[in-house]
């Protein structure tokens, strides 16, 4: 039977390149495709198709658009934190538990993408 192996959220983005910048340049991400209003951009096994779209409303808190589960969470906020410390004050939320046993870490994108980065805490 044929297997599924893989989702790949699209985001709508006003600013294409900036998307980009963004995926490639603060979180390590590899560019795939670019062209004609839209990018594939990947790292590892996660992947994100990204399309031009109109100006959305200002950014605000940032809406959920989707969840990455890693390995090392920590080891990735560590290996990004330089990155990261660069973005705007509140884009970025450094690695926290959450009561539903996750261990995660949160970025704001230039479009207002709430990006989560976690793991499952180990049980005791």
């Amino acid at each position: 039977m044929p297997q599924l192996y893989r989702v790949t959220p699209f985001l709508r983005v006003p600013d294409i390149e900036g998307a980009i910048a963004f995926f490639c340049g603060t979180l390590d991400f590899r560019l795939g495709f670019s062209g004609g209003g839209y990018a594939y951009v990947w790292r590892d096994g996660v992947a994100f198709r990204m399309v031009q779209d109109r100006p959305l409303p200002p950014r605000g808190e940032g809406r959920y658009t989707s969840y990455v589960d890693v390995e090392d969470v920590d080891g990735l906020y560590a290996q990004l934190k330089p990155k990261l410390d660069l973005l705007p004050a509140g884009s970025v939320c450094a690695p926290f538990d959450q009561a539903y046993g996750q261990r995660e870490f949160t970025v704001i994108g230039p479009d207002g993408d709430l990006i989560a980065f976690g793991m499952e805490i180990a049980s005791g």
